[in-house]
Protein backbone atom coordinates (compact mmCIF):
# COMPACT_ATOMS: atom_id res chain seq x y z
CA UNK A 1 0.00 0.00 0.00
CA UNK A 2 1.64 3.72 -1.12
CA UNK A 3 -0.08 6.53 0.87
CA UNK A 4 0.66 9.91 -0.79
CA UNK A 5 0.37 13.32 0.94
CA UNK A 6 2.08 16.64 1.98
CA UNK A 7 3.11 16.07 5.57
CA UNK A 8 1.01 16.91 8.48
CA UNK A 9 3.95 17.57 10.38
CA UNK A 10 6.57 19.95 8.58
CA UNK A 11 9.79 19.42 11.40
CA UNK A 12 13.88 18.85 10.10
CA UNK A 13 18.11 16.91 10.85
CA UNK A 14 21.56 17.47 8.76
CA UNK A 15 22.55 20.57 7.13
CA UNK A 16 25.03 20.27 4.36
CA UNK A 17 27.27 22.55 2.94
CA UNK A 18 25.66 24.85 0.80
CA UNK A 19 22.27 25.92 2.57
CA UNK A 20 21.06 29.39 1.49
CA UNK A 21 19.02 31.84 3.48
CA UNK A 22 15.53 32.16 3.85
CA UNK A 23 14.70 35.08 5.72
CA UNK A 24 11.19 36.45 6.82
CA UNK A 25 10.43 39.12 4.38
CA UNK A 26 7.55 37.24 3.52
CA UNK A 27 5.79 34.53 6.82
CA UNK A 28 3.28 33.30 4.73
CA UNK A 29 5.93 32.33 2.22
CA UNK A 30 8.02 30.30 4.64
CA UNK A 31 5.12 28.21 5.83
CA UNK A 32 4.05 27.69 2.40
CA UNK A 33 7.50 26.09 1.56
CA UNK A 34 7.17 24.32 4.66
CA UNK A 35 3.84 22.97 3.46
CA UNK A 36 5.17 21.67 -0.09
CA UNK A 37 6.80 18.77 1.65
CA UNK A 38 5.55 15.83 0.51
CA UNK A 39 5.42 12.58 1.77
CA UNK A 40 5.18 9.04 0.80
CA UNK A 41 4.12 6.13 3.34
CA UNK A 42 4.80 2.57 1.80
CA UNK A 43 3.46 -0.14 4.23
CA UNK A 44 3.93 -3.75 2.95
CA UNK A 45 3.25 -6.53 4.96
CA UNK A 46 7.37 -7.08 5.63
CA UNK A 47 8.34 -3.44 6.07
CA UNK A 48 7.20 0.64 6.26
CA UNK A 49 9.51 3.75 5.18
CA UNK A 50 8.38 7.10 4.90
CA UNK A 51 9.74 8.60 1.56
CA UNK A 52 10.22 12.28 2.09
CA UNK A 53 10.61 14.81 -1.03
CA UNK A 54 11.68 18.51 -0.48
CA UNK A 55 11.33 21.64 -2.51
CA UNK A 56 14.64 22.66 -4.15
CA UNK A 57 14.99 25.51 -1.53
CA UNK A 58 15.33 23.53 1.24
CA UNK A 59 16.53 20.11 0.22
CA UNK A 60 19.89 20.65 1.75
CA UNK A 61 19.04 22.71 4.53
CA UNK A 62 19.11 26.49 5.19
CA UNK A 63 21.37 28.08 7.39
CA UNK A 64 19.44 30.65 8.20
CA UNK A 65 15.90 30.59 7.94
CA UNK A 66 13.44 33.33 9.68
CA UNK A 67 10.00 32.28 10.46
CA UNK A 68 7.23 33.28 12.72
CA UNK A 69 4.73 31.94 14.80
CA UNK A 70 2.72 30.38 18.18
CA UNK A 71 5.06 28.56 20.80
CA UNK A 72 3.35 25.26 21.38
CA UNK A 73 5.82 24.28 24.50
CA UNK A 74 6.49 20.67 24.89
CA UNK A 75 7.05 20.94 28.58
CA UNK A 76 5.58 23.09 31.26
CA UNK A 77 8.26 26.54 32.72
CA UNK A 78 8.43 30.03 31.86
CA UNK A 79 11.53 29.97 30.27
CA UNK A 80 11.57 26.95 27.26
CA UNK A 81 14.41 25.73 25.35
CA UNK A 82 12.34 23.52 22.84
CA UNK A 83 8.91 23.50 21.37
CA UNK A 84 6.64 23.37 18.49
CA UNK A 85 6.21 26.70 16.42
CA UNK A 86 2.89 26.98 14.28
CA UNK A 87 1.75 29.58 12.03
CA UNK A 88 -1.61 29.39 13.77
CA UNK A 89 -3.16 29.07 17.00
CA UNK A 90 -6.02 27.46 15.10
CA UNK A 91 -3.62 24.61 13.88
CA UNK A 92 -2.50 22.80 16.85
CA UNK A 93 -1.40 19.84 16.43
CA UNK A 94 -1.98 18.90 20.06
CA UNK A 95 -5.54 20.26 19.99
CA UNK A 96 -6.93 17.06 18.51
CA UNK A 97 -8.20 18.70 15.45
CA UNK A 98 -6.49 16.39 12.22
CA UNK A 99 -6.97 19.09 10.18
CA UNK A 100 -4.03 21.20 11.78
CA UNK A 101 -1.60 23.01 9.71
CA UNK A 102 1.99 22.50 9.45
CA UNK A 103 4.22 22.43 12.07
CA UNK A 104 7.95 22.99 13.32
CA UNK A 105 10.15 21.30 16.23
CA UNK A 106 12.23 23.98 17.45
CA UNK A 107 15.59 24.21 19.30
CA UNK A 108 16.71 27.80 20.87
CA UNK A 109 20.43 28.66 21.40
CA UNK A 110 18.99 30.33 24.75
CA UNK A 111 16.04 29.60 26.53
CA UNK A 112 12.71 31.86 25.38
CA UNK A 113 10.25 33.23 27.52
CA UNK A 114 6.88 31.60 26.95
CA UNK A 115 3.87 33.88 26.93
CA UNK A 116 0.96 32.07 25.49
CA UNK A 117 -0.79 33.47 22.55
CA UNK A 118 2.16 35.99 21.59
CA UNK A 119 3.53 35.36 18.09
CA UNK A 120 7.34 35.21 17.40
CA UNK A 121 10.11 35.36 14.67
CA UNK A 122 12.71 33.20 14.70
CA UNK A 123 16.06 32.59 13.41
CA UNK A 124 18.03 29.36 13.20
CA UNK A 125 19.69 26.83 11.46
CA UNK A 126 16.54 24.86 9.56
CA UNK A 127 17.56 20.78 9.07
CA UNK A 128 15.70 17.85 7.20
CA UNK A 129 15.15 14.88 8.66
CA UNK A 130 15.66 11.96 6.12
CA UNK A 131 14.75 9.25 8.44
CA UNK A 132 12.80 7.08 7.11
CA UNK A 133 10.54 5.96 10.14
CA UNK A 134 9.06 9.09 10.62
CA UNK A 135 6.52 11.34 9.57
CA UNK A 136 8.91 14.30 10.64
CA UNK A 137 10.73 16.25 7.83
CA UNK A 138 12.27 19.35 9.57
CA UNK A 139 14.10 21.23 12.26
CA UNK A 140 15.00 24.23 13.26
CA UNK A 141 17.88 24.51 15.81
CA UNK A 142 20.16 26.71 17.37
CA UNK A 143 17.57 29.30 16.59
CA UNK A 144 17.58 33.26 18.22
CA UNK A 145 14.24 35.44 18.54
CA UNK A 146 14.09 38.63 16.49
Amino acid sequence: MTKSTVSILALTAPLTVGATFVLADDNAAQWDLLSQIKVDEIITDTSYEVRKVFPSAIENGVEQFDISGYLVPLNEGAVISDFILISDMGFCPFCGSPEHGTSLQVSMADPIAFEEGKRVTLRGALETVTDPETWQTTRLSNAHAL
